[in-house]
């Protein structure tokens, strides 16, 4: 089973100026699911892959590169849902406040699936302006 703290631990890595940190415990290999219908939706195949299609996709249109807050969690075994939340601002001033809902599969401590929940509508908005 995980352990709870742990992973409030690493997920708090993605608010901190090296989320980077949070990313070594992702497998290269990654199945990552975004859903919903906005322009980031989609399967990727790596961790490079997500990156470079959401959050590069993401900071190149907020004012600071994006963090998220962790909120709680869930675990089981070997999987955990967490809860996120997002609190930014685009360069063109206007609010990015997203909530995530990420279900992680682990193997050992890597992450190896997630599917992803989010405001859909806030997204494609965000990357349409």
């Amino acid at each position: 089973m995980l352990n709870s703290t742990w992973v409030e631990q690493l997920f708090a890595k993605l608010a901190s100026d090296q989320p980077q940190q949070f990313f070594e415990y992702v497998s290269d290999t990654v199945k990552w699911e975004v859903t919903g219908t906005h322009p980031l939706a989609g399967v990727y195949y790596s961790k490079q892959a997500f990156i470079e299609g959401t959050i590069a996709k993401l900071n190149a249109v907020l004012s600071t590169p994006l963090k998220l807050k962790y909120l709680s969690s869930i675990c089981g075994e070997n999987t955990a849902a967490v809860e996120l939340v997002a609190n930014s601002t685009t360069k063109a001033g206007a609010p990015f406040n997203n909530r995530y809902c990420w279900v992680c599969e682990f193997e050992g401590n890597k992450i190896v699936a997630v599917r992803a929940y989010l405001d859909s509508a806030l997204v494609a908005n965000t990357i349409d302006q």
